[in-house]
């Protein structure tokens, strides 16, 4: 079973004077002496090092008293989420789960071996609470992969304690400062090792500034890509808010290869728009049903214990954990299926050859700036469609898709705004405006859509549906107030688009 630790961790280079007196630095009251571990870790990646590409480490590490399988996702500078899984002989599935997005079809395989002699010493308070843990580390590192190699260093490491203030690392940091401690230069034994053993790290390097239309729509795509493959494991660990993050990244990538199809062929993007819209239609399921349950649960605690009749929160609740149970089942399966792997596949071939039209080559703040007015001219024949109609079902679709070109429109002004600067950065941001006001009512019908199932099993169950009604009730002002505020959110947008 798969534990995860949140690593906060400073690493300085270590000369021979060792580690200075760390008491009475900030909070520190006492430093005891933990005495010598010797750690043996071997890193695994891919034979062309896809993990360290991506700043991710996986490390099979016996001794000390967390010894097994580690995988350390990057969070912040200094900051990493550490997945943990008891030893085996081979890779858990659990952490070849994690890393599949980047893995794909190749072979993990041991990339350096370290032995460390760590001299360790607990910081505590007045108290005796750990504040955290300073060592100082001797490694040996062999390269197990190409030529090989080996080399040694001596390096200071001070990880802060669970629970510990993050201000006990400065107050350290200061004081190791003042005593000749420089900070490391390496984020990682394991970068150290291969920059010493066999060059730079792979995928560090900084792109070409963007000069022509297709050099924007491409960095564009790419940190989409980038973003899919960096919310997958997040996905599967079903972190907060992973899963919309990852639907976001889908839907603007695909929104980028419709708005800009003169840049990018048509042809070749179509299909992949296809499959990005099958995961992003599998992302949805979960996504879409924690977003409902959220606003009918807050709906239900707003009212007063007095209306609430028969087992509403019970029966809500219930709906919520088989709807996320299913939708989460059917998620994990998408990611780990050959179809998703073959599109992240095709997503790095496109990248790496990609189909590039005539204008590709035009001026950015040209043809990126008529592809976003293209955009904007759609959304606005959608949103005066949807006005003329009276409130309903037939005008609940048109908003709804007044939304849809919204949401592409803002995503085609966020790849614009390196190349176009301000008026594209206030365009999406007028776009996120009114996307947020649409995807207010959009919820609405969902909710009431939900209400009216609800409320017919609790009916065929000889409960009350009284409850369901009011919220029903309640969510339908909440769209017609949202169909009021349209008319002028709309005029405003538009006489900012004019200026």
């Amino acid at each position: 079973m798969a534990d995860t630790k949140r690593e906060i961790e400073r690493k300085y280079e270590s000369e021979d004077s060792g580690l200075p007196d760390l008491t009475g630095v900030g909070p520190v009251a006492d430093v005891i002496d933990k005495g010598l571990v010797e750690l043996d870790a071997v890193y695994y990646d891919t034979p062309d090092q896809r993990l360290t590409a991506a700043s991710l480490t996986l490390r099979r590490r016996t001794g000390g008293a967390d010894a097994g399988w580690h995988l350390k996702f990057p969070v912040a500078p200094g900051v990493r989420d550490e997945i943990r899984v008891p030893l085996s002989d081979t890779v858990p599935a659990e952490i070849a789960a994690l890393v599949r997005s980047r893995v794909r079809n190749a072979e993990l395989v041991p990339v350096v071996r370290l032995r460390s002699a760590r001299d360790v010493r607990h910081l505590v308070d007045a108290d005796g609470r750990l504040l955290a843990e300073a060592s100082v580390d001797t490694v040996t590192a062999d390269r197990l992969i190409g030529k090989g190699g080996g080399t040694q260093w001596t390096e200071i490491e001070v990880e802060l304690a669970d629970q510990a203030d993050p201000a006990v690392l400065d107050r350290i940091d200061k004081h190791l400062r003042k005593a000749g401690v420089r900070p490391s230069t390496s984020p990682s034994k394991l970068a150290r090792a291969l920059e010493r053993t066999g060059g730079a790290r792979p995928g560090h390097g900084r792109g070409a500034k963007p000069v022509t239309a297709g050099d924007h729509v491409l960095a564009y795509v790419r940190e989409q890509r980038e973003r899919i493959l960096e919310y997958d494991p997040a996905v599967r660990r079903d972190v907060p808010d992973s899963v919309h993050q990852m639907r976001v990244a889908t839907r603007r990538m695909r929104g980028t290869f419709r708005t800009f199809d003169k840049v990018l062929d048509p042809a070749v993007t179509e299909p992949i728009a296809a499959e990005l819209k099958w995961l992003a239609g599998g992302l949805g399921l979960d996504r879409d049903q924690e977003v409902l349950a959220d606003r009918l649960t807050a709906a239900l605690d707003s009212l007063p214990a007095a209306l609430v009749s028969g087992p509403v929160r019970t029966r809500l609740a219930g709906w919520a954990s088989v709807r996320h149970v299913s939708a989460r089942g059917h998620l994990v399966a998408i990611l780990d299926s050959a179809r998703y792997l073959a599109l992240l596949d095709t997503l790095d071939a496109l990248l790496a050859d990609p189909p590039l039209r005539k204008s590709a080559a035009g001026k950015p703040q040209k043809v990126l700036a008529k592809a976003v007015r293209k955009d904007l001219a759609k959304v606005s024949r959608l949103v005066t469609e949807a006005l003329d109609l009276p409130p309903g079902e037939e005008r609940d679709v048109a908003v709804h898709e007044a939304r849809k070109k919204g949401k592409r429109a803002r995503y085609a002004a966020e790849a614009a705004v390196p190349a176009l600067g301000g008026s594209a950065r206030s365009l999406a941001k007028s776009m996120k405006s009114l996307t947020k006001l649409l995807g207010e009512h959009q919820d609405s019908v969902m909710a009431r859509h939900t209400l009216r199932e609800l409320s017919a099993v609790a009916h065929a169950a000889g409960e009350s549906a009284f409850t369901y009604g009011l919220l029903y009730g309640r969510e339908e002002a909440r769209a017609a107030a949202t169909e009021a505020e349209l008319p002028g959110l709309w005029q405003r947008i538009s006489e900012a688009a004019a200026d």
